[in-house]
């Protein structure tokens, strides 16, 4: 189970609603999501990762998105 919430004055408020017995015991993990876009911007996407190997394979057989099962299992072609 887990619940949303952030910190105020110190002290982990939880998001509206959410309600927890005295002494249960938790546990914190930080969430850096959306609000963090420093880090968005310097991952690289997939595309910028695989660009210098895009377009590198020569002589396959034009079909081979459509029947790649063909010729990497043996099955019958589509």
């Amino acid at each position: 189970m887990s619940y949303r919430g952030h910190v105020r004055e110190g002290v982990i408020v939880l998001e509206e609603g959410a309600t927890l017995p005295d002494g249960v015991k938790v546990r914190i993990d930080l969430d850096e999501g959306p609000e963090d876009d420093s880090t968005c911007e310097e991952t690289p996407t997939l595309y910028d990762r695989l660009a210098p190997i895009i377009g590198k394979a020569k002589g396959l057989p034009p079909d081979l998105a459509r029947n790649h099962d063909h010729y990497l299992h043996g099955r019958p072609k589509k």
